[in-house]
């Protein structure tokens, strides 16, 4: 008796850890591409362009776009626009949007995940978004804040998955 609860206590860890690691890869299979740039000295000037090369070869499959944000917690404000835009392989412009980011709440608590002075933020920045074409879409991403300098943003990024 005192072996079949053994084996019973056994097979329900085993079984709590496949599953739990076929969820976390399949949360990764819709993950197409994403990447991170780093703002020298966190201080994001106004006319510095991110820019991200996204490979694209399915046309068919739409997708979620997100941005993601590493900021500071000296960072002055609760918010950060941003200018995007995203550039088709024959350099034609697909879109031109500007886009709001809550980094804190009206009490000033950041909104972001992480530890010490650094929390990261993925906004959704568009559902259904469609590559018409095959080939290298160009991702560029301006601050669009008031400052000539921006300070406190160490990085600027996006992930982009399937729908």
């Amino acid at each position: 008796m005192n072996n079949f609860r053994v084996i019973k206590i056994f097979a329900i860890r085993i079984s709590t850890f496949f599953v739990l690691a076929i969820s976390i890869f399949a949360c990764n299979l819709k993950v197409v591409d994403g990447n991170y740039e780093t703002i020298p000295n966190a201080k994001w000037h106004k006319d510095s362009v991110k820019t991200f090369q996204i490979p694209v070869s399915d046309t068919l499959q739409n997708h979620k776009m997100y941005i993601n944000v590493r900021n500071d917690i000296n960072f002055k404000y609760s918010n950060l626009w941003l200018f995007v835009e995203i550039i088709q392989p024959n350099n034609s412009k697909a879109l031109i949007d500007t886009f709001e980011i809550t980094l804190a709440d009206e009490r000033g608590k950041w909104l972001g995940t992480g530890f010490g002075g650094v929390k990261t933020i993925e906004s959704l920045y568009k559902r259904n978004v469609y590559f018409p074409a095959s080939g290298i879409y160009d991702l560029r991403i301006t601050q669009g804040m008031r400052d000539d300098q921006l300070k406190g943003i160490t990085e600027i990024g996006y992930r982009l998955e399937k729908e």
